[in-house]
């Protein structure tokens, strides 16, 4: 029986929720062997400018900036004035991360969306992290990828045995957004659907 009380029953709102992005650099896309490389890194830039319509928190981190370079620009430069957390410790949880974690922690979300690269690692042991904080915790699977489909395809695997919703971006935009009468459905439309989104007839 469904239990109505549920807090994972509540839509995604750009009130109760944080987006956190993990890792997305040059080197880490380079490797990916699990998908389509340009779909995976739009579903990320398109997450990003979703948040950043809808003034949702968004927390960057990357790992070892000088070997495997800097943060997608098409991401940052949305949020100039936001740092970049570069993980002290080299760590393939972010979320071990002081500042990485103060930042998702100071957003007072419950409900926290996270991609990263890659799926098996970075990804996935975020994602646990936040479980295990007692967050509900969202993985954006088509912002993903692996270096081998099997690491992609059994990190997923990993998240949603462990109680990780997944969620792709048309649908996080759309639960973000709640309906067409939003007031920023149509910048929406125009920057994030349109480019990045799949729907019929837009």
């Amino acid at each position: 029986m469904v239990n109505l009380k549920d807090k994972k029953l509540d839509l995604l709102t750009d009130k109760n929720s944080v987006l956190v992005l993990v890792d997305y650099q040059p080197a880490m896309i380079k490797s990916i062997a699990s998908g389509d490389k340009t779909l995976i890194k739009n579903a990320a830039i398109g997450a990003a400018k979703a948040a950043k319509i809808l003034d949702i928190p968004v927390v960057l981190s990357t790992i070892n900036p000088r070997q495997n370079g800097d943060f997608f620009p098409e991401i940052t430069g949305l949020f100039p004035d936001q740092e970049v957390f570069s993980r002290e410790i080299l760590s393939f949880d972010a979320f071990e991360d002081d500042k990485t974690w103060k930042a998702v922690r100071a957003a007072g979300r419950e409900k926290i969306v996270v991609s990263g690269l890659w799926t098996s690692m970075c990804f996935t042991y975020t994602t646990l992290h936040g479980l295990k904080e007692g967050h509900q915790v969202y993985g954006l699977i088509d912002a993903a990828g692996d270096s081998t489909p099997d690491a992609h395809e059994y990190g997923i695997q990993r998240m949603l045995q462990a109680g990780v919703i997944p969620i792709t971006l048309e649908s996080l935009v759309s639960e973000w957004m709640h309906d067409w009468e939003n007031p920023k459905a149509g910048e929406l439309v125009k920057e994030v659907y349109s480019k990045y989104g799949a729907m019929i007839g837009l």
